[in-house]
């Protein structure tokens, strides 16, 4: 089964910008009920569209406060419990992340690496890409960020 998930985040001057489970050094945060991870939600809604289990915001909405504030990292421990009921695990990840700045190449492979243990599976089956959006639209002017992210479930037991 193959997941498609997406998700973005209005930039703002307080909190912090998360990707992946890292933190990332940078002058502002991004506007969200929990923790804003804009790669963990993308990559759940991956999971549950792949696993016929719907979208993030039916398990996790933003107008329950049990997840105000909450880290992704949560989330998505609960959605792996949700798809290994249903008998499925992860063959690979594929992300791409929006946005003009800051830039990610110092934090990809620790991205990756992150994705890869937090979905236990190898990190050659986890690919990370950050993208521009050549100063085009809201992320191309810095206001937000943007996460597409393919996955591809198989059936165990």
């Amino acid at each position: 089964m193959i997941g498609f998930g997406y998700d973005s985040h209005r930039f703002t001057d307080t909190g912090s910008l998360i990707v992946g489970g890292i933190t990332i050094d940078c002058e502002f945060g991004v506007l969200a009920h929990s923790d804003g991870d804009v790669l963990i939600h993308a990559l759940i809604d991956a999971l549950f569209g792949a696993s016929g289990l719907g979208d993030i915001g039916e398990h996790y909405p933003d107008t329950n406060d049990k997840y105000k504030g909450l880290s992704s990292i949560e989330l998505l421990k609960d959605c792996f419990i949700k798809i290994q009921e249903k008998k499925f695990r992860i063959v690979n990840i594929d992300a791409t992340i929006i946005l003009e700045k800051p830039k990610l190449s110092d934090y990809k492979i620790q991205i990756r690496n992150n994705i890869a243990n937090l979905c236990g599976i190898s990190e050659e089956y986890v690919n990370i890409k950050a993208k521009t959006n050549e100063r085009m639209g809201f992320t191309g002017r810095s206001e937000g960020i943007v996460c597409l992210c393919a996955c591809q479930l198989e059936t165990f037991g």
